[in-house]
């Protein structure tokens, strides 16, 4: 079985990636992909001067290799065989575009579980692939417990 295994920096993708960890390993090949967001351009009236965007752009690309990097090592610790991806671009297009340009059968992603506004405002990454994906989509999300 093919596997895209889309992650960020957050806790939802180390749900997802211990997700992807209860398959059988020796029949998964694994894809685990990371999408750097393009800066958002704002004035710097209101945030303060940025000297070099590049910069902003390389220290992104970095620590998505290293998210990558630290995914890779505990998969292949379990016994999957994993490649990694770094791309530029919307999350929602480059996940979708990946999965079918490598034929995945199934993207795992992880939930955020934005509601309103900013569900609106930002979108959702794991409903566009659930929507538009030519495969099979697990969305892992982490339930809040139950208030004592």
């Amino acid at each position: 079985m093919k596997l895209l295994l889309a992650i960020d920096e957050s806790k939802y993708s180390e749900a997802a990636t211990n997700a992807a960890m209860q398959l059988q390993a020796e029949q998964c090949e694994v894809y685990v992909l990371h999408v750097v967001k393009p800066p958002v351009l704002i004035p710097y009236a209101y945030i303060g001067e940025v000297d070099d965007l590049g910069q902003v752009v390389a220290e992104e690309m970095r620590r998505g290799k290293d998210l990558l990097d630290r995914a890779q090592q505990v998969l292949t610790s379990a016994g999957f065989r994993v490649q990694t991806l770094l791309e530029r671009g919307d999350p929602r297009d480059i996940i979708l575009d990946q999965a079918a340009r490598l034929n995945v059968d199934l993207v795992i992603v992880g939930s955020h579980g934005l509601t309103g506004l900013d569900r609106f405002l930002i979108g959702s990454v794991s409903e566009a692939v659930l929507r538009h994906a030519h495969c099979s989509v697990e969305i892992v999300r982490i339930l809040k417990s139950a208030p004592a």
